[in-house]
């Protein structure tokens, strides 16, 4: 069976449960620039480069993951939201992005066998790209709507780039994550057939969005059901929600995509909302707590934290999602649809 294969399998017979936050994980630690440097010698300030660490620090990413995958977590990710050249341009380290995306799939591969080694319970990796600091669909000058900092072409080499690093240091899947503009997902997806056709082989794709309010759309605009109308011909291995809200803001959403998309719903959201100074005071438990109405709807096939999870929140999501049947998948209507901001739908 192949990774997606035993994920679909497993994902039948119980909830998964996907790791939590890596940027909260490493903001505890509250490491100054020269542990985020090392001996690189770049020549900008470093501090906040989370993805760097993967070279520079290797053992904190180790042990990162170590916590999540003891905690219950069967998905982990790699730290490698912002390991792409147009990120890393902010840091001038371009010129590392395929070592950093290697090295964050290879420590996160080595967690993954060596929690399986020690309890048989498999664990997938999942290559995570987040969207990029460029919006295709958006303008950043006011005065010329045309206008863009980066085309489509651009955005899928340096996602091909990104991707066959992660496949090459032993990513399952491709995580497209945190979708604010479903265009930039779309080059996403198109870089991950053509890594798949030069790499020769299929590359599972997990996709998800995030919303920018509780009306329930993205930065460009696209609804849940426009969304979902805009990717479902990449047939994802999961489609879903994280980042967003927190778990109470994020249910009704979780809850739309459920009945519409025919495969895996993945959802992972914040430990509630911010307070005045950007950090999440939500404890494990009420998230928990929350989540657990999530399995008892039967809306999700994994579920697992973005902003402010930690550790702590993953093993009380895995413990409160035992005794719950997993979501079982619609069969999708025989229909056309087509997506603008809103889906369109055409008769059988």
């Amino acid at each position: 069976m192949t990774a997606a294969e035993q994920l679909r399998a497993e994902a039948a017979r119980r909830i998964l449960v996907k790791d939590g936050a890596y940027g909260t994980e490493i903001q505890r630690r509250r490491l100054n620039e020269s542990e985020y440097r090392g001996t690189l010698g770049l020549d900008r300030d470093q501090k906040g480069n989370n993805d760097l660490l993967n070279l520079t620090r290797p053992e904190t990413v180790r042990e990162i993951a170590r916590s999540f995958a003891d905690a219950g977590a069967d998905i982990l990710a790699t730290n490698s939201f912002n390991a792409n050249r147009i990120s890393q341009a902010d840091y001038g380290a371009e010129s590392l992005v395929a070592d950093i995306n290697r090295a964050a799939a290879r420590i996160i591969r080595e967690v993954a066998e060596e929690a399986e080694a020690r309890d048989g319970r498999r664990r997938w990796v999942a290559g995570a790209l987040g969207p990029t600091n460029k919006t295709l669909s958006l303008s950043p000058n006011v005065n010329d709507p045309g206008y863009r900092e980066v085309d489509f072409d651009t955005v899928s080499d340096v996602y091909v780039e990104q991707i066959e690093a992660l496949v090459e240091g032993g990513a399952d899947f491709v995580l497209i994550e945190t979708v604010f503009d479903t265009l930039n997902a779309k080059a996403a997806v198109h870089a991950a057939h053509r890594a798949g056709a030069s790499l020769g082989r299929d590359l599972p794709i997990m996709l998800s969005m995030t919303i920018t309010d509780l009306s329930g759309r993205n930065l460009s605009g696209h609804s849940i059901e426009a969304f979902w109308a805009s990717v479902r011909h990449a047939r994802p291995l999961t489609v879903g929600l994280n980042c967003s809200f927190g778990a109470a803001q994020l249910r009704a959403h979780v809850a739309a995509l459920s009945g519409i998309a025919d495969t895996l719903v993945m959802a992972y959201p914040n430990a509630g909302l911010p307070n005045d100074l950007g950090e999440y005071d939500e404890v494990a438990e009420t998230t928990a707590a929350q989540v657990r109405s999530w399995a008892e709807q039967g809306i999700v096939n994994i579920v697992g934290g973005c902003c402010g999870t930690t550790p702590e929140h993953i093993r009380a999501i895995a413990e409160v999602l035992k005794n719950h049947a997993p979501r079982t998948i619609p069969t999708p209507e025989r229909r056309t649809m087509l997506a603008g901001i809103e889906p369109m739908i055409l008769a059988a």
